[in-house]
């Protein structure tokens, strides 16, 4: 990441268990882990439900998986092949037509070449006629070649028409195993609610579905694997556990060093893991932050601190921790002094300035004392122009500086008194 953005609304979400359980394996480097232990979880779950699901519709599953065994082994009985119907139903459809096939190839041949006015006879003598004429008019010299064509076209003819009626058989024992076969396809076809070519492809649909349930039958494979991803889950908490609470307690003391410096001298801040009976897919804890702004008082959950000072500096300070830890380079501070004031506000400007020797720290403020501590210092504004509102954007200079920083301190009304001040802030600074 190259920017990180805190809100001046960052320590709401500071509130949540899971923001605040995220802030802490971020800080620790234990994301990655945390994730780990998420998919682990999952599956942990995931065979639960399915040893749940197999002791709940055990009945059911069994009854589905007799009654896929019964279809699948009246399949196999009838062994559908995939193409098989379309070439039955050809075979069959040749058979039964036999007869015909070759009285109709017979009578063409007759027709053409073996009867007493065959046309191959006829176009013969056409042609014989012609070629003693052609020397005459060579206009015959066309219709001649046409009829030579049709005798030698006829000629091919009657010779594919003998040789396919001697490969058409009368094979009555065949046809009557091909119409077996083509009821039998049929009537699985009907009984199976689907088209006799797709019984094949249904066949294939159905072992496979039968070697599911035969999977699914076999409670001791899945609480093998249930106990299996189980024990899995439970190392990696375990091992998730101890480091978060290592990281707990320097988390700990780095945000309560933090406060002190924030001007909470006698506060303390603790991350507390909180024991999740039967774990969950972040571990076996939640995470909550307690914090006790004053001296003298036990710590509390940070949703519990009722000022919105303590909170913004509270919060001010888990976020600076945090945010050394993720190397960011960029850092935007959007308004989070607010609720704060006076030297507290001075305080908090200066831990922005020595965060901001370590990376970029952008920040928008309307505290004078915060705006002091800054490097450079820019002036936003909004004004209307032509009817539409416009943001202005201005870099100050030494003498502008001084201005905004009293326009910041004294409000509308600017005075020598006020304009002193901010220099002297800014000398302050630079010293």
């Amino acid at each position: 990441m190259l920017i990180d953005i805190h809100g001046q609304h960052a320590h709401q979400s500071l509130l949540r268990a899971d923001a605040q359980r995220a802030i802490l394996d971020g800080h620790a480097g234990l994301a990655p882990a945390a994730s780990e232990l998420a998919g682990a979880w999952k599956e942990w779950q995931r065979l639960a439900r399915a040893r749940a699901e197999f002791e709940t519709n055990a009945a059911a599953r069994t009854a589905e998986r007799e009654s896929v065994a019964f279809q699948v082994d009246e399949l196999k009985k009838l062994a559908p092949k995939p193409g098989e119907w379309d070439a039955v139903s050809a075979e069959q459809s040749r058979l039964a037509h036999a007869a015909s096939l070759i009285g109709g190839a017979q009578a063409a041949v007759d027709a053409l070449a073996e009867s007493e006015t065959a046309a191959s006879g006829a176009i013969s003598a056409a042609v014989s006629r012609l070629r003693g004429l052609v020397d005459y008019d060579a206009a015959l010299a066309e219709p001649l070649g046409l009829l030579e064509g049709a005798a030698a076209q006829i000629d091919e003819a009657v010779h594919a028409l003998r040789h396919y009626a001697d490969r058409v058989d009368l094979d009555p024992p065949r046809l009557a195993e091909a119409e077996r076969r083509v009821e039998a396809l049929h009537a699985a076809a009907r009984r199976f609610r689907t088209r006799p070519e797709a019984l094949a492809e249904l066949t294939e649909r159905l072992e496979a579905r039968l070697a599911e349930l035969a999977v699914a039958a076999n409670l001791d494979e899945i609480e093998r694997q249930e106990a299996a991803a189980r024990a899995r889950y439970d190392e990696r908490a375990g091992r998730l556990t101890a480091q978060r609470s290592s990281a707990a307690a320097k988390l700990g003391r780095e945000v309560t060093a933090a406060m002190k410096e924030l001007a909470m001298a006698g506060g303390r801040f603790a991350a507390v893991l909180r024991p999740l009976e039967g774990g969950s897919a972040h571990g076996n804890e939640s995470v909550e932050f307690l914090v006790a702004a004053n001296p003298g008082q036990e710590p509390r959950p940070l949703a519990k601190v009722a000022s919105g000072g303590e909170l913004s500096r509270i919060s001010l300070a888990i976020q600076v921790i945090t945010s050394k830890a993720a190397a960011v380079p960029t850092m935007i501070f959007d308004e989070v002094d607010s609720g704060i004031g006076g030297a507290v506000a001075e305080i908090v400007g200066r831990k922005l300035g020595v965060l901001g020797r370590e990376r970029q720290v952008l920040c928008v403020t309307h505290l004078a004392q915060v705006a002091a501590q800054a490097d450079h210092q820019w002036s936003v504004s909004k004004a209307a122009v032509n009817g539409r509102v416009r943001s202005r954007v201005d870099v100050l200079g030494d003498e502008a500086r001084v201005e905004e920083l009293a326009r910041m301190l004294g409000g509308t009304r600017i005075t020598p008194t006020t304009r002193k001040h901010a220099a002297e802030m800014l000398a302050l600074r630079a010293r």
